[in-house]
C-alpha cells in the first residue's frame, strides 16, 4: 500500500494535514519527528513526505529538526510553514525574523500557475500564521509565489523534488489548498490513490483473523459509534470467538442501556453479556471532583469489570476497544500536548489480565470510521448517531458524581435532544451538562435553589476543530422550558457558544 509520511514538528493543523491527504484517497502516516529516524524511513518506502507546522523558530538550537540526510532520498518532500522553513535551513538558507511583524490570517498570493500550483488561479486567497519567514533561496530552488510581506511563499527545487510553502494548505481558508495537496500527491509524489475503507476492512480483518487464530477475544462495547464499529470488525475477523461485554455503569443516557442490548444481542446476533454495575463505579467515584482523576477510574474500573468478566468466561486472551484517532491525539500520544486523557488511552492501568489490547480503528478519524460501518453493513442510524464519551455522563457532571445527579442530567438530556430531533435541528453532538452552579430562582411562587444545566450542540467533520451551532431560538426557549418545568433540582439553563479551540467538546 502507498503511503505518505507526515512529519510532525508539533503544530495545530498537523492532523488536519493527515486528514487532508487521505481525504485523497491516500494513505497518510504521522509520526513524531523524534520518534523515527532517517534509516526508518528509508525502509518504509514512503511515496511522499509532507514536513508540518509548529510554533517554534528554526533558528532556535531548541526547536525540532531533523538529519538532512532526509532530503536526499529521492522522495518528494513538502515543507508546510515551520516545515517550510526548516526545508530552507536545511538546505543552506537563511531564516530571519519578519520585519514586519508576524503574518497572521487570510493573505493574498501571487504564485505560478505550474507544477505545484497548476490549476491555481495566479492570484489566490491562503492562510498565514508566521512570525519568521525565508529570507533567501537555497541553492537550486526558484521561488514558486510570495505575497506583499512574504517574498518566499513557496519555492521548489523540481529537480529533487522538494517544495516549501509558508501558508497552511491543509486548512478551509487557503482556497486552492486541495488543489495544492493534490498537485504535489499525484503530479510530484506520483500516488495512485488507492486508500480506500474496502481496502482497510480487507487488510483489518485478514491482519487479525491471522494474528488472533485460537485466541479468545474480549470487545468493550459503550454501544456508541466507535466500538460498535469495533465490534462488527472484529466479529468479521474472529467470528464467535469474540464476546461483546456492555458495561452499564450508572451514567449511560436516558434508555440507552436497553437500546445498545436490543440492538447487538437481537439483530447482529452476537456473543453480548450485560453487567450492570452502577453501584461499583458510583462508589469508586464517590467524593471525586477532578476531572482527570475520574477519567482515571472510571478507565481502570472498565478493565477491572472485564478482567472479571474474562474469568467468569474462561479466561480472554485479548481485550478490543475503539479508540480512534483523535483519542490518541487528545491524550497526548505522538508528541501533542495532553488535553485530556481517554478512558481508551490515558485510563488505562499499567497491569492488566489480557496478553494485549487491541484497536482497529485506532489510526481512523471518525468519518472514516463511519464509512467503514456503513461498509461492514451497520445500521445508518447507529452508524451516523453522536458520539458518546465512553465515561459516559462522567464527564458531563461537573463536580462529585452522585445518583441523583446522573438521575437529572438523564432527564434534562433526553428532554433537550427530543427537542432537537423533533425540530430538525441535527448538529454532529449536542447533550446537556449539569454544572457546579447552583443559582437562586422561582418556581411558582416558592424560591428554588436550584442546579444550571449548560445545553451544548456543536458541528464538525472530525472532532479535531468544531463550531458551536445556531440554534434557533425558538427550539431553544422549549428545551428550556421543559427542563425546568418536568426535571424538579434545574431552574436555569444557559447555552454554550463556544468553538473548539478553545473549547474541547465536552466539558470535562
Amino acid at each position: 500500500m502507498e503511503k505518505v509520511l507526515v512529519l510532525d514538528f508539533g503544530g495545530q493543523y498537523d492532523e488536519l494535514i493527515a486528514r487532508r491527504v487521505r481525504d485523497l484517497r491516500v494513505y497518510a502516516e504521522l509520526k513524531y519527528f523524534d520518534q523515527v529516524t532517517v534509516e526508518e524511513i528509508r525502509a518504509e518506502g514512503y511515496a511522499g513526505i509532507i514536513f508540518t507546522g509548529g510554533p517554534n523558530s528554526v533558528n532556535d538550537p531548541a526547536s525540532p529538526s531533523f538529519d538532512k540526510a532526509i532530503l536526499s532520498l529521492g522522495v518528494p518532500v513538502l515543507g508546510i510553514c515551520y516545515g517550510h522553513q526548516l526545508l530552507a535551513k536545511l538546505s543552506g538558507a537563511e531564516v530571519r525574523p519578519a520585519e514586519g511583524g508576524s503574518e497572521y490570517g487570510k493573505t493574498e498570493l501571487t504564485a505560478d500557475p505550474s507544477g505545484l500550483f497548476e490549476g491555481i488561479p495566479e492570484s489566490s486567497t491562503v492562510w498565514m500564521s508566521h512570525t519568521d519567514y525565508v529570507a533567501g533561496l537555497p541553492e537550486g530552488f526558484r521561488v514558486l509565489a510570495k505575497t506583499a510581506s512574504c517574498p518566499v511563499a513557496a519555492m521548489g527545487n523540481e529537480e529533487k523534488a522538494l517544495y516549501g510553502v509558508q501558508f497552511h494548505p491543509e486548512v478551509t481558508h487557503t482556497v486552492y489548498g486541495r488543489t495544492l495537496l493534490r498537485n504535489f500527491l499525484f503530479g510530484i509524489c506520483h500516488c495512485r490513490g488507492d486508500w480506500t475503507m474496502d481496502d482497510f476492512i480487507d487488510r483489518t480483518v485478514k491482519e487479525y483473523a491471522e494474528k488472533l487464530q485460537g485466541k479468545k477475544v474480549l470487545l468493550a462495547l459503550s454501544g456508541g459509534v466507535d466500538s460498535s464499529v469495533a465490534a462488527a470488525l472484529m466479529h468479521r475477523a474472529v467470528g464467535d470467538r469474540l464476546t461483546s461485554v456492555f458495561v452499564d455503569h450508572g451514567l449511560l443516557r436516558k434508555n440507552e442501556g436497553n437500546e445498545v442490548e436490543e440492538v447487538f444481542r437481537g439483530r447482529f446476533g452476537m456473543n453480548f453479556v450485560r453487567i450492570n454495575a452502577e453501584d461499583r463505579f458510583l462508589g469508586k467515584l464517590a467524593g471525586v471532583t477532578e476531572p482527570e482523576k475520574k477519567r482515571k477510574i472510571i478507565g481502570e474500573e472498565f478493565i477491572r469489570v472485564f478482567e472479571d468478566e474474562s474469568r467468569a468466561l474462561g479466561h480472554q486472551d485479548f481485550l478490543v476497544q475503539g479508540t480512534i484517532y483523535p483519542d490518541v491525539i487528545e491524550s497526548g500520544k505522538g508528541g501533542s500536548a495532553t488535553i485530556k486523557s481517554h478512558h481508551n488511552v490515558g485510563g488505562l492501568p499499567s497491569v492488566m489480565d489480557f496478553e494485549g489490547i487491541i484497536e482497529p480503528l485506532r489510526n481512523l478519524f471518525k468519518d472514516e470510521v463511519r464509512a467503514v460501518g456503513l461498509k461492514l453493513g451497520l445500521p445508518e442510524a447507529l452508524v451516523m448517531r453522536q458520539p458518546f464519551p465512553g465515561p459516559g455522563l462522567a464527564v458531563r457532571i461537573i463536580g462529585e458524581i452522585t445518583k441523583e445527579k446522573a438521575d437529572t442530567l438523564r432527564e434534562a438530556d433526553a428532554i433537550y435532544r427530543e427537542e432537537l430531533e423533533k425540530a430538525g435541528v441535527r448538529p454532529s453532538q449536542y447533550f446537556a451538562v449539569l454544572t457546579d452552579t447552583r443559582s437562586v430562582g422561582v418556581i411558582g411562587d416558592a424560591r428554588t435553589y436550584g442546579h444550571t444545566v449548560a445545553l451544548r450542540a456543536v458541528a464538525t467533520d472530525d472532532f479535531m476543530t468544531a463550531d458551536w451551532v445556531r440554534i434557533p431560538y425558538e427550539v431553544l426557549e422549549t428545551a428550556s422550558r421543559r427542563i425546568t418545568n418536568e426535571v424538579k433540582s434545574i431552574n436555569r439553563v444557559v447555552y454554550d457558544i463556544t468553538s473548539k479551540p478553545p473549547a474541547t467538546v465536552e466539558w470535562e
